[in-house]
């Protein structure tokens, strides 16, 4: 268990390791979801990347190229939570 001091102005300071356990990086937001009895969840708040970060991570990983129909079932798929269909 990580414990952390809360400041005289409420705030406290995150380590490093707790951080890239969460997987945030400077600049990103964290999201608290306040839990009965007084306890909290603590998580990385959902990214909302653009088009352009999507694209960028792809360039130069495959050689395929896919149809519309094929992009638009992948992005039907990744919105619904499915994985790898083939």
């Amino acid at each position: 268990m990580t414990t952390l001091t809360v400041t005289a102005r409420g705030q406290v300071t995150f380590r490093k390791k707790v951080l890239q356990h969460l997987g945030i990086k400077p600049g990103e937001k964290v999201a608290l979801e306040l839990l009965p009895d007084g306890r909290g969840m603590i998580r990385a708040a959902k990214r909302s990347g653009t088009i352009e970060d999507f694209i960028g991570r792809l360039a130069g990983k495959t050689k395929k190229v896919a149809t519309i129909e094929e992009i638009n079932q992948a992005a039907a798929d990744g919105w619904a939570g499915i994985r790898g269909r083939k």
